[in-house]
């Protein structure tokens, strides 16, 4: 049985997770997990799954819930509380499922703990992709993607030769405002912004969706976790999220992995690999219930973020971690109505344009320019 730390609990990865760790009990066990402002949820995940160690956000908040666990189960808080939760002494599989650069440290503390990682959390990788990747390889780590179109990439590729690859196809959903026009974007609300029209994500995830910053934060990803160039990583509009993603040979052959959109299956395969388990729940893929599939090419003027993206992850160094500390803090702002729908691009180009770049940065670098453009971004909107 495989001892399992989730990053992340009660947030929509996460409750998915532990979807997935109750429906094989055989398979895997909760041994940690770290949850974040929703302790109503975490206290019903807590009596469930009973896991020896949970971390929360504030000391208040560890003695709110440490009144309510069971015997047994250890709270502990603030960001030694996350690393312990992923360097748990009894867990083989560290599942990343936090929003944000706050996954980073406990990253790299699982991976010096010779930690499985299984990741979730795109900003570890776009903040400081060399870093993980190079103390990955050195502590003989994997690296397992959740992201279902990383994860269809990784399945795709299994048994074939890295130089025998052409390109990589990342399919994109469009999001919410996929078939509006820049125009008809003004004024557009969060309620709007919210309303997915395939995939249930946490709110951060679906505005990202819906600007394709989080297709633009995918692309750099899959940079570090496939050791691919930009120039041979494509993005393809597909407004189905049928394909989830594909890969290309030099011989023109296309392997594509499909599935209805289900992020457990994804969750469910890097917790199981190299092995598959059953998928109890969910609906089959019957393509003649689907009928059509659509595809279009990705306008970079319509989707700004994307063009942002593909910059940042070309020109290296710490301007990816001003690409997603701005637009975390955009898309805060936008979530709060502090900012207009267009306006999260808008900063993101100033925070870009005003920076001077790093290359190679160490950890102390990336997490000074972290804060920084967080605090450039507010200081736009006083």
């Amino acid at each position: 049985m495989k001892g399992i730390s989730v990053l992340g609990a009660t947030g929509s990865i996460g409750t998915q997770t532990l979807d997935v760790l109750a429906n094989h009990r055989d398979k895997f066990r909760l041994v940690a997990m770290s949850v974040g402002k929703n302790l109503a949820l975490a206290e019903e995940q807590i009596h469930q799954f009973k896991p020896p160690l949970v971390s929360v956000m504030t000391d208040e908040d560890r003695k709110t819930l440490a009144s309510k666990v069971p015997e047994g189960t250890r709270v502990v808080c603030g960001e030694e509380g996350l690393i312990e939760v992923a360097t748990a002494e009894k867990a083989e599989i560290l599942v990343n499922a936090v929003i944000g650069s706050v996954g980073l440290a406990p990253t790299l503390a699982a991976i010096e703990a010779k930690k499985t990682i299984a990741l979730a959390n795109k900003e570890t990788l776009v903040t400081a992709g060399h870093l993980v990747t190079e103390k990955a390889r050195e502590h003989g780590v994997k690296l397992l993607p959740v992201d279902s179109e990383h994860s269809a990439i990784f399945q795709a590729l299994q048994g074939e030769r890295m130089d025998r690859l052409h390109r990589i196809i990342i399919t994109a959903s469009g999001g919410s405002f996929r078939d509006k026009s820049r125009d008809e974007l003004n004024g557009v609300t969060v309620e709007d912004a919210l309303k997915h029209p395939n995939w249930s994500m946490g709110a951060k995830i679906t505005i990202d969706s819906a600007t394709m910053m989080n297709k633009g934060l995918e692309v750099i990803e899959a940079h570090w976790l496939f050791n691919l160039p930009y120039e041979k990583i494509d993005v393809l509009l597909h407004k189905e999220s049928i394909i989830h993603s594909m890969v290309e040979f030099v011989d023109r052959s296309v392997i594509a992995q499909l599935g209805t959109p289900d992020m457990r299956v994804p969750i469910q395969y890097a917790l199981s690999y190299p092995d598959r388990l059953e998928f109890h729940e969910g609906q089959q893929l019957n393509l003649w219930e689907v009928g059509k599939l659509h595809f279009a090419p990705l306008d970079m003027e319509r989707f700004r973020c994307m063009a942002f993206a593909y910059e940042s992850g070309k020109q290296g160094g710490t301007m990816p971690t001003v690409l997603n500390a701005a637009n975390e803090e955009a898309v805060g702002l936008f979530l709060n109505n502090q900012l207009s729908f267009l306006g999260i691009e808008d900063v993101i180009e100033k925070a870009l344009e005003r920076h001077e770049r790093i290359d190679s940065p160490s950890l102390a670098d990336i997490l000074h320019v972290d804060q920084e453009t967080r605090a450039f971004v507010h200081s736009l909107i006083k």
